[in-house]
């Protein structure tokens, strides 16, 4: 299986029509979004082509392709729009006997540590900046953002594909690889 692991769309319909391209192009199975799907946050400045409505529109004919968490930014209103399950924390996925702890990152994050064994994985957004980083007890992993990436980052994805992640900018160029040992 085949999985495109992206998040923080924020609202951006330029961004998230680039992000269901490349989830065509890469052929992926599932397409698992960390949250923050459509509205941009007080935080932040508002990305490109700021419109949910036309998200919602692109997103709602693919929902049998997508699994989803729950972001800092989505609400009960978000949900009522979406027609795929958006309110959960986390989820859990197993890669070769390890869990990986899928989440956004607001609630379950390095500092707030969900319960992991050694060599779990966990997986969140929320910050916006792509990362890989193994310590003694977990792997931290982080796709970064669809639409609004920050420290210097790019607009992109990671797939996850026999045992594999891959960070890649939306125009398909890869920029790290990890292969959990």
């Amino acid at each position: 299986m085949k999985l495109m692991i992206a998040s923080d769309i924020h609202g951006s319909a330029f961004y998230c029509r680039k992000m269901l391209s490349a989830f065509d192009r890469e052929k992926a199975d599932k397409l698992l979004l960390l949250g923050d799907i459509l509205y941009h946050g007080p935080r932040n400045d508002l990305p490109a082509e700021y419109a949910p409505k036309e998200v919602i529109a692109m997103l709602n004919p693919r929902k049998q392709d997508i699994l989803c968490v729950r972001g800092n930014c989505d609400t009960e209103v978000d949900q009522m729009v979406l027609e795929f399950p958006i309110m959960a924390e986390y989820c859990i996925l197993y890669l070769d006997g390890r869990m990986i702890f899928a989440t956004h990152g607001h609630v379950f994050n390095e500092s707030h540590l969900p319960m992991l064994n050694k060599g779990d994985i966990l997986l969140h957004g929320h910050t916006h900046v792509p990362a890989c980083h193994e310590t003694e007890a977990y792997t931290y992993l982080n796709p970064g953002s669809v639409s609004i990436p920050k420290e210097n980052s790019w607009h992109g994805y990671m797939l996850l594909e026999s045992g594999t992640f891959v960070w890649k900018d939306l125009d398909g160029e890869v920029k790290q690889e990890y292969r959990p040992e």
